[in-house]
């Protein structure tokens, strides 16, 4: 299998962004970006989707959607959509009749920063998703890095320190969004996990002092979606496309915070008698299952099954663990960097059934 490295949920100035397609190319190739998915607010942006090279680097662009409600207030139900080529936005006030629609088009949803805080100080309220009744969607942006962002900024010391040095704001997914997802596993529904973005490049001034929230470089160096795919890219745009939306769909990867250490190279798998399966892939008990992994470094693992913890390796850098009941299997990678407890790899599950 190749991998690739995707970073998905942006904007431009298209919507409520700040910068040009053309800039966030530029930032991806810097930062050894393979795909980005660009995600304006209730506009498919046309035009821009295809190959790009410089320097000797290339990046694929696609684009999607990020569909809502503007007429909500407050503001709920972000969806974030890929592969549907076409507006959706007039159907944001029914979320379920959105996401047939999406499925409808050939395309894949996944609902955006499901829970997240409010910001008051920058006068920002929470955007979760509130209509859990819905079905068909294809999974969940359990990691969104700036809705992080907004959990530590509650006093201007703390959001001056976060914003001058944000390598020290992410610590990992929001664990309602973690609990949530693990429920739906549990349930037994195949739920992809992407790791978001959601970058801005926001222009910001208190007083003499300037900055940008956050430049799209520090976004494509800290948080990424890696894909599995059978082969590498082609450069043909409309197959690498169907590839690329074929593995974020199956959940064939992980979600890596690249700032503390490059997760390229992490591989999580499973080995039956007669089969074998990687993540996003359903392989069958059995007489039973290994389950195996390998880590670009050494971190402490934790396996979970059901939102349950099944085992807890510390400082490793490759096991496994055999398995004897069904279930769907992931793996939560954590690593210290500059002093905290971060999370490093969250893999997508492996299905036994």
């Amino acid at each position: 299998m190749h991998e690739i490295t995707v970073n998905l949920h942006m904007h431009t100035r298209y919507s409520d962004g700040h910068g040009l397609h053309s800039d966030i190319a530029a930032a991806a190739m810097r930062q050894n970006v393979d795909v980005v998915i660009v995600t304006d607010h209730n506009i498919f942006v046309e035009g821009f989707e295809g190959w790009r090279e410089k320097d000797g680097k290339r990046l694929l662009m696609l684009i999607g959607q990020e569909v809502h409600d503007q007429a909500r207030d407050p503001q709920k139900n972000h969806l974030l959509v890929f592969g549907a080529n076409r507006d959706l936005a007039t159907l944001a006030q029914n979320p379920q009749e959105l996401i047939n629609a999406v499925r409808e088009s050939g395309g894949i949803c996944f609902l955006a920063h499901p829970h997240e805080t409010d910001a008051p100080l920058f006068g920002e309220t929470d955007i979760t998703w509130v209509n859990w009744e819905v079905s068909g969607f294809t999974g969940l942006e359990i990691w969104n890095h700036l809705s992080e962002f907004k959990t530590v900024i509650g006093n201007w010391p703390s959001a001056l320190l976060h914003v001058y040095f944000p390598q020290l704001y992410g610590h990992g997914p929001n664990a309602d969004t973690l609990k949530k997802w693990d429920a739906l596993l549990a349930a037994g529904q195949h739920i992809a996990a992407i790791g978001g973005s959601d970058a801005h490049a926001i222009p910001y001034h208190l007083g003499p002092l300037k900055w940008i929230i956050f430049p799209y470089d520090f976004h494509f160096s800290a948080l990424n979606t890696h894909l599995l795919i059978d082969s590498a890219l082609t450069g043909e745009t409309s197959a690498d496309r169907e590839a690329v939306l074929a593995s974020l769909g199956a959940g064939r990867g992980w979600v890596g915070y690249d700032l503390i250490a490059p997760t390229r190279g992490f591989r999580f798998s499973a080995q039956g008698r007669e089969s074998s399966a990687t993540m996003g892939e359903e392989i069958p008990l059995g007489d039973g299952v290994m389950l195996e992994f390998s880590l670009p470094a050494a971190a402490d693992v934790t396996l979970v099954q059901s939102g349950q913890t099944v085992e807890h390796l510390r400082r490793t850098q490759h096991g496994a663990f055999a398995i004897s009941e069904r279930g769907a299997y992931r793996l939560e990678v954590h690593k210290n960097y500059l002093g905290a407890r971060r999370g490093w790899i969250f893999s997508n599950p492996i299905y036994v059934r």
